[in-house]
């Protein structure tokens, strides 16, 4: 009997599950997923086209977070587990490819194998879990929400227009609003957040990695954007520096002490299942943020100097927003409480929206980059608490 042969089927809930090479590797994938997303928006800077690649940036949440969930009660070292990851990780990167063209000729392939990541990761779980009373439920009901899922993901494939983005819509629906009903079917009853006994560390880490992920793709397109310029002035490498300090300040922000409590308030926690969700609906938010953050970024570098009409404005002041009020979020579910920091950085955003449209993109990039900077400084001149504790700062 090999090595991996011999890895159990189920993680050891007798010590905190680490995050393996199998599922780092796996997180490759993803990187090119949030490029493929970052430059569809960039390409595609209208409302259809931002609320395109927002139901886009949904599916792909969902495939990685459904995973991280499987890997957090299933041992990725086993083997099967390693080839059912890596069979993943196959239709993942022709899930990324079909992204640009997801509203074109790519519809159908995009459909297919998200699909076919959701569907068949589960059904292999099933097989595997063939005798397990304890686990088997749970995702009997979650491959049960994902085939109705696929079937509107298909039908969305082989239709056009208005009539796929409708049909995705619902399918991302689905799978997202599902597990808020506890995966209700009917003759299979509803689970309870009681029920998913995950490992908190290993969620939390999960999540922190893929911000990680989503931070990488905004400082290569940043790179990128500056290896591009022909002939980079002081302001391109003004811009190049601005976009530089507000991804260092977006890192601050969460990583500074937030996700080393968001990993305690999750492995304390009575119920790390209900936890673990807040974590599943707040991150998508986050990350989010930093996808638009990095098409603003490359905006900004692409031409510093140009007017700013609606949509750049939306998207220089939208990506931190989002980010912000994601933020504000995950503090209040790991401490309890809002920081003032995160709503004050939001106000003042706000405030700068209309003063965006008198001034040039390179100066609206560098006051976003100034605030994120200001919210992260306050944040860690404020006492830190631990989860459950309140600051008065």
């Amino acid at each position: 009997m090999t090595r991996q042969d011999a890895k159990p089927f189920k993680r050891d809930r007798g010590s905190h599950a680490k995050v393996t090479n199998e599922e780092l590797f796996f997180d490759l994938v993803y990187a090119f997923a949030v490029t493929q997303l970052s430059h569809r928006l960039l390409e595609n800077l209208t409302p259809i086209g931002a609320v395109q690649t927002l139901v886009l940036w949904f599916a792909v949440w969902l495939g990685w977070q459904y995973t991280s969930w499987v890997t957090n009660w299933l041992n990725p070292e086993n083997r099967g587990m390693r080839i059912m990851l890596f069979a993943l990780m196959l239709l993942g990167l022709a899930m990324s490819s079909a992204i640009p063209q997801a509203y074109a000729a790519s519809g159908l392939a995009f459909a297919a194998c998200y699909a076919a990541i959701q569907v068949g990761r589960s059904a292999y779980v099933l097989v595997r879990l063939r005798d397990d009373a304890a686990l088997r439920p749970n995702f009997t009901r979650i491959f049960g929400w994902q085939c109705i899922s696929a079937v509107l993901w298909i039908a969305g494939g082989l239709s056009a227009g208005e009539a796929r983005l409708a049909f995705w819509i619902g399918a991302v629906a689905c799978e997202y609003f599902s597990p808020m009903t506890g995966f209700w079917l009917p003759g299979l009853g509803r689970s309870k957040t009681s029920d998913w006994t995950i490992d908190g560390h290993h969620l939390a880490e999960r999540c922190q990695l893929f911000v990680i992920v989503a931070l990488g793709e905004s400082i290569i397109a940043t790179g990128a954007g500056f290896a591009g310029a022909e002939h980079p002035g002081v302001p391109t490498i003004v811009a190049l520096v601005v976009a530089f300090i507000g991804s260092v300040a977006m890192w601050w922000i969460y990583f500074d002490t937030g996700s080393e409590h968001g990993t305690h308030a999750i492995t304390h926690s009575d119920d790390p299942g209900r936890i673990g969700a807040y974590f599943h609906y707040i991150h998508v938010t986050l990350i989010a943020g930093i996808i638009v953050a990095a098409v603003a970024d490359e905006l900004v570098i692409h031409h510093p100097d140009h007017h700013v009409d609606l949509a750049t404005a939306l998207v220089l002041i939208g990506g931190p927003l989002i980010y912000l009020l994601g933020g504000a979020a995950y503090k209040r579910v790991v401490y309890g409480w809002v920081p003032p920091s995160h709503i004050a950085g939001a106000v003042v955003l706000m405030l700068l929206f209309p003063l965006s449209f008198v001034t040039d993109r390179l100066m609206v990039g560098g006051l976003t980059s100034l605030v994120l900077v200001i919210v992260a400084a306050w944040q860690s001149l404020s006492a830190p608490a631990l989860p459950g504790q309140r600051k008065t700062s």
